[in-house]
């Protein structure tokens, strides 16, 4: 395990870069609270981040303001960090209906959701990065100003085994108990453990892996790290902490203290109620409030505990939640990309949170405590982070305003100008479109299209596709995976022309796109603004045959100033070129599968065995007739469990691998 944070040999700084490094790592050392990083698209921003990170030698939390960006993020800086802990923190929802009610209508909407255990397992994996190493960066969204466990109790919380040392074997399955790991004897499976004799096998809620504690008697003997499914065995190890199942974790003296306390502040509700005639409401809470209570005392959480978490943490009312950011130890420092997008973003989801909260309290759907459970306020994210960096190709008032460095990166290591931009005409824009598509189509490149609606984007790939055109859309209704895959499947050619509306303007890396379209160009607002229109011309700054088409009928103030930074952009640009002698390039990258850190683990496990990734590269025949055999026998242990939709994963798993037999059969 590295505790030194150490980027890979293979990048080195180029253009700009080393200047933009030095000033903010120097404004870093010095205790400055804000600086700011000017970087145009696809001058690197990320790379410079990461040296200005092993720089500091200091945990790095990067904030991005979409799972699909901090995604790109993620990947990118376990390429830069390849021997260190890299974490991935979003919500684990795929979908999401808060709890809410509309008094108008009298209407009731439960909490509805759909819950990814992959990117569960990821959060478990950052949270207990944080706890055991320093060499930790965490990628994350706005999740990260979202309520979480208690650290001190997270942490209090963990099992400690050491080989040679002794632990009472009953005592140990209890602790594991405690911090919601379930007992299974047949089939271990991520939060599961299960006893064979002198051996407990575990398989922590954030790992792919297992491990295996061999004892002899008392004493602990031995510590392996295996594979559950091939049961591979990868290394011993001298010590393991097994880290909870969940983030929060809750000691039984502390559920019969918290059951105390919400009993006495729902006593305290009623009577306010009923002192206003209240009585429907009076009697609402008490009967939610009574059942959550039962559940406690019985199981030790409810559903909608997270709403009682204020109470369980033992803070005061009013006090800000426990989030992501108290995980880290106090020298870190915060990384917010894109800060145009994610400072306004931070800035209103408490808002939001509160509105919908304190109608729940009013109607007597939750006791007043529920409103403690929410995202931090904007002053409270700034009070428990030391130091920011504002990254940015377009930064806000905010940021620039705050910061006394502000470090300018406009040169592309590549060499690559901005695109030129043509403002268009509307008339017969879409014929015009097509001839344009037409034409990238004939020379192996790709294309951007954005819009002002989902509907509009939906519409115009409907007709693309109709036109013969390989093309998908992209907005916020598209899985959060899904559009991961999209963004892969576009740079290997899968499909040609990607059609959306913000989603495609901030930090995709896309080098293949020759072409961004901008649709309603002149429709000033939101999405055609300066910034906005600066942002989405960038995604054609990484190929050299870069152009931008703006449809419009008319020079807005917004389409103006974002040609006259753009001009201003490649003025610098070419004088840098002219002066060192560069020819541009397009950016040449790796199609990665940014999706694939979904079942990275610890560097030291071999990822062709690892569940789900269906790599079979280097295995015989025998051996992958042997996996085929016990993924049947998982796959109907697991429906005979209910468990259909593992079993339907299985199943599609085992014809993907005897699809490699067939394809490694000699022809008749």
């Amino acid at each position: 395990m590295a505790t030194r944070l150490q980027t890979s040999d293979a990048y080195q700084p180029t253009g700009d870069q080393p200047q933009a490094i030095e000033q903010l790592s120097k404004s870093l050392r010095e205790g400055e609270r804000y600086q700011t990083l000017l970087g145009a698209t696809g001058t690197g921003k990320t790379a410079t981040i990461a040296w200005i990170v092993e720089e500091l030698q200091r945990p790095a939390l990067v904030i991005a303001h979409n799972k699909t960006l901090a995604a790109q993020l993620c990947n990118e800086f376990r390429e830069f960090f390849p021997d260190n802990a890299v974490e991935y923190f979003v919500s684990y929802y795929d979908y999401y209906q808060p709890e809410a009610y509309v008094p108008q209508a009298d209407l009731y909407i439960e909490k509805d959701s759909s819950r990814n255990d992959d990117i569960d397992r990821l959060r478990h994996s950052a949270t207990s990065s944080l706890l055991s190493r320093k060499d930790t960066i965490i990628v994350a969204s706005v999740s990260a100003i979202y309520g979480l466990g208690s650290p001190e109790e997270y942490e209090k919380r963990v099992v400690m085994l050491h080989v040679g040392e002794e632990q009472d074997r009953d005592l140990v399955l209890r602790k594991l108990v405690d911090i919601h790991y379930s007992r299974n004897d047949a089939l271990l499976g991520r939060g599961r453990f299960r006893v064979k004799g002198d051996s407990i096998e575990i398989q922590p809620a954030y790992e792919e892996s297992a491990y295996r504690i061999s004892m002899f008697g008392d004493e602990i003997e031995q510590i392996s790290h295996f594979d559950p499914l091939t049961g591979e065995v990868y290394g011993k190890l001298e010590y393991l902490n097994i880290f909870p199942a969940t983030q929060y974790v809750t000691s039984k003296p502390t559920i019969e203290r918290a059951v105390e306390e919400i009993q006495f502040e729902l006593e305290q509700q009623v009577k306010h109620f009923e002192s206003q005639g209240q009585m429907l409401e009076a009697h609402r809470i008490r009967q939610r409030t009574e059942y959550d209570l039962e559940m406690m005392k019985e199981l030790g959480f409810c559903n909608g505990i997270e709403n009682y978490s204020r109470i369980l943490d033992g803070r005061p009312a009013g006090s800000a939640p426990y989030t992501l950011i108290d995980y880290f130890p106090s020298d870190f420092v915060v990384f917010l990309d894109e800060s145009h997008q994610t400072v306004p973003q931070i800035g209103g989801m408490y808002e939001g949170d509160r509105s919908r909260k304190q109608t729940l309290v009013d109607f007597g759907f939750r006791l007043p405590s529920a409103l403690d459970n929410r995202p931090l306020r904007f002053d409270e994210f700034l009070s428990k982070v030391p130091q920011l960096v504002f990254v940015s190709a377009t930064p806000g008032a905010y940021e620039l305003r705050h910061s006394r460095v502000v470090a300018e990166q406009l040169v592309r290591p590549t060499g690559i100008v901005d695109p030129d931009v043509e403002l268009r005409a509307t008339k017969n824009q879409i014929d015009d479109l097509l001839n344009e598509i037409r034409r990238r189509e004939e020379a192996g490149e790709r294309t951007l299209v954005t819009t002002l609606t989902k509907k509009m984007a939906e519409d115009l790939t409907d007709y693309l596709l109709e036109s013969g055109v390989k093309a998908r859309y992209l907005h916020s209704e598209v899985d959060t995976l899904d559009r991961i895959q999209i963004i892969r499947e576009l740079r290997l050619g899968e499909y040609d022309v990607l059609v959306g509306v913000n989603l495609l303007r901030e930090g995709l890396d896309l080098p293949e796109v020759s072409l961004v379209a901008i649709l309603d160009a002149d429709k000033e607002g939101f999405l055609r603004g300066k910034t906005a229109l600066i942002q989405t011309i960038g995604r054609a700054a990484r190929n050299t045959n870069g152009k931008v088409l703006m449809y419009g009928d008319k020079m807005t103030e917004a389409i103006k100033g974002a040609l006259d930074e753009t001009n201003r952009r490649r003025a610098v640009q070419l004088a840098y070129n002219e002066e060192h002698g560069i020819t541009p390039e397009s950016i040449r990258k790796g199609v990665s599968d940014i999706a694939e850190f979904l079942s990275l683990e610890a560097p030291h496990v071999p990822s062709r065995r690892r569940r789900g990734s269906r790599q079979v590269e280097g295995m015989s025949t025998e051996e992958i007739e042997r996996l085929v055999v016990t993924l049947e026998e998982e796959m109907f242990a697991a429906a005979e469990e209910l468990r259909f939709e593992y079993a339907a994963k299985l199943r599609d798993e085992i014809k993907d691998l005897r699809r490699e037999l067939q394809a490694a059969q000699p022809a008749a």
